[in-house]
């Protein structure tokens, strides 16, 4: 696992068209498979008229996480070019949605998947791509004697402190926190 990965800062928006038909493009960012879906929702809520409503997503560090649907678009002439956009910029924790409003001319199938690609590449090279560290999550178990030492750590680390509790009858002090994953020997 890297100690970073790319994704997009805030949402974009693109379009393309071809012979008639208008290809509207949405990016944005998201971190779970469940904010994924809640997105698709709204643009198919949004976009009720639009004849495909049609989506690829990549989500966690590890870019493992990923799905694609064409929505009635012929198999693979859809969702499959918009993650290939995602996948040649090497990003994760994004969603592309690309909406498609009928010109009346049947594009075929390669027509189909250039303009799907094009759409997807358009909202991408508007979108603002960062670089974000990998946050592991940690929970730390230290007498009091030890405060001081943990405590210039997590500031050093730039850790974000999540939780803290401590047990009066152990006299020990418990600290959930997120640290970058690059500082995670000094944990």
């Amino acid at each position: 696992m890297a100690n970073s990965f790319l994704t997009i800062a805030l949402p974009s928006e693109g379009l393309y068209k071809e012979k008639g038909s208008k290809f509207l493009s949405f990016a944005e960012p998201v971190d779970t498979v469940e904010n994924a879906m809640e997105r698709i929702a709204y643009y198919k809520k949004q976009f009720y008229d639009a004849r495909h409503v049609c989506y690829a997503y990549m989500i966690g560090e590890d870019r493992d996480c990923y799905r694609v649907n064409d929505d009635g678009e012929p198999s693979g002439t859809a969702g499959r070019p918009i993650l290939g956009q995602i996948n040649s910029r090497q990003l994760t924790n994004i969603l592309v949605v690309v909406v498609r409003y009928f010109g009346g001319v049947l594009l075929g199938t390669g027509g189909l998947t250039v303009a799907y690609k094009e759409a997807t590449a358009d909202a991408l090279e508007k979108a603002a791509i960062i670089e974000k560290a990998v946050m592991l999550k940690r929970e730390l178990h230290f007498s009091y004697e030890k405060m001081n030492d943990v405590m210039r750590i997590l500031k050093e680390t730039n850790a974000k402190i999540t939780n803290q509790e401590f047990d009066v009858q152990t006299n020990e002090y418990m600290i959930e926190c997120l640290i970058e994953k690059q500082y995670e020997s000094r944990i």
